[in-house]
């Protein structure tokens, strides 16, 4: 089969909590460690789901390297009692809050998960912005408000950029954590490719801010549709939902793309894109700005090549595997599959190499590198001492004052 040249412009510790547990809220063994505690505090009133997205990766992921580095953490959720999603994570420690208001009462290191709400705490506490800000005014006041007196945590320097201008302040003032794949990804062996064939997954939610429905439009491009060697796959990560539930069912009718279970931890998960060739990512960037992009990290690791969205923060989640291509635009996904096709398989030296950039042990320290910091001023205080500032007496004046006191004393 003879296809067009490929068109450039378009590329662009802790012992394990179980649920068996009655404290809902274990403390460690040791007490002295106690002002070493680092919660991250999930959404109240949801549960900690397995295999449907970063936020819920990098929480698990973060917490797990923390106690193997022998630095007490936990999950803290509110108002579920057990029934939280700890029985999917059985070897991370949860704590069970029945009322948010609660979380005044927690020692050591409070880190807020997306949600900055507005509740006292012992020491000033942080917030990790996974998510982009939203497009509808409704919650602006919320995310203002709640991050007044926060320390922010953006997952890239677009994120930190977006959330800075959203909230008005200096971009300075946000630190950058980036995420990162589990060890699992790298060290996952991949299988014997068949000859003459490529694998392309698509690994994310099934929802439109994640580009699908680009995806299908590309399936019918004739530089994809006329190519038999392509096999195309989408998990059901997401399905869960009213509007992934809709679209699940719109792949299981497409001829041109199988649909697979969705992968629930990360070494299954790792299988899953070892056994791939490309990973698509062709998120929309009409309301929704990927903050950062972790399943291109992790398929990279992996030794697959991706093809994403030149947008939002998915940029900086270049292992060396990765094509960018014009978000938005199917004729160009599809010509970004083709470059990564004729590209060929990753080296195991550029997977190994791949592999040494946006680790969990890299991830954890500079998290504790921020909390190492001397507190940060939060925005409410600048805003308060810019207010005093501007209300105190004129400098200027007053020097005025001075020189014409001198001048009147030597006439």
């Amino acid at each position: 089969m003879v296809f067009l040249p490929l068109q450039a412009s378009v590329l662009t510790a802790f012992t394990p909590i179980s649920t068996a547990v009655v404290d809902p809220c274990p403390k460690p063994i040791d007490e002295s460690w106690q002002h070493k505690l680092i919660s991250f505090i999930w959404s109240p009133g949801n549960p900690l789901p397995a295999g449907t997205g970063g936020s819920e990766n990098y929480t698990v992921g973060q917490v797990r390297e923390l106690n193997r580095q022998g630095i007490p953490a936990q999950v803290v959720t509110v108002g579920l009692g057990t029934d939280d999603g700890r029985n999917e994570f059985t070897e991370i420690p949860f704590c069970s809050l029945t009322m948010l208001s609660e979380v005044s009462g927690l020692d050591g290191t409070i880190v807020f998960v997306n949600e900055p709400h507005s509740v006292a705490t012992k020491q000033l506490a942080y917030v990790i912005l996974h998510n982009p800000p939203p497009i509808r005014d409704e919650q602006k006041t919320f995310l203002v408000e709640g991050t007044r007196n926060r320390a922010l945590i953006a997952t890239s320097r677009y994120a930190a950029a977006l959330w800075a201008d959203y909230l008005d302040v200096d971009v300075s003032t946000i630190n950058v954590v980036h995420p990162f794949a589990e060890p699992c990804f790298a060290d996952q062996p991949r299988p014997n490719k068949s000859s003459g064939s490529t694998r392309v997954l698509f690994a994310g939610r099934l929802s439109p801010e994640k580009g699908v429905y680009t995806l299908l439009e590309t399936l019918h491009i004739d530089i994809i549709d006329q190519d038999a060697t392509l096999a195309f796959t989408a998990t059901t990560a997401g399905a869960d939902k009213p509007q992934g539930k809709i679209i699940e069912r719109l792949l299981r009718k497409h001829p041109g793309i199988a649909v697979v279970a969705s992968r629930k931890t990360a070494a299954t998960m790792a299988t899953l894109m070892a056994d791939h060739d490309i990973v698509v990512m062709p998120s929309n960037s009409q309301y929704w700005h990927e903050t950062f992009g972790i399943v291109s990290v992790e398929a990279q690791h992996s030794g697959c090549r991706v093809v994403a969205s030149d947008d939002g923060g998915l940029p900086e989640t270049d292992c060396g595997g990765m094509v960018l291509v014009e978000p938005d635009n199917a004729e160009a996904l599809a010509w970004g599959i083709r470059a990564a096709v004729a590209s060929g398989s990753i080296s195991p030296d550029a997977r190994q190499d791949a592999a040494k950039r946006f680790t969990v042990e890299q991830s954890v320290n500079a998290l504790l590198n921020v909390f190492a910091q001397p507190d940060p001023i939060p925005p409410a205080t600048i805003i308060r001492q810019l207010e005093e500032q501007v209300l105190a007496p004129s400098a200027e004046v007053s020097s005025t004052r001075r020189l014409g006191s001198v001048l009147t004393e030597s006439a």
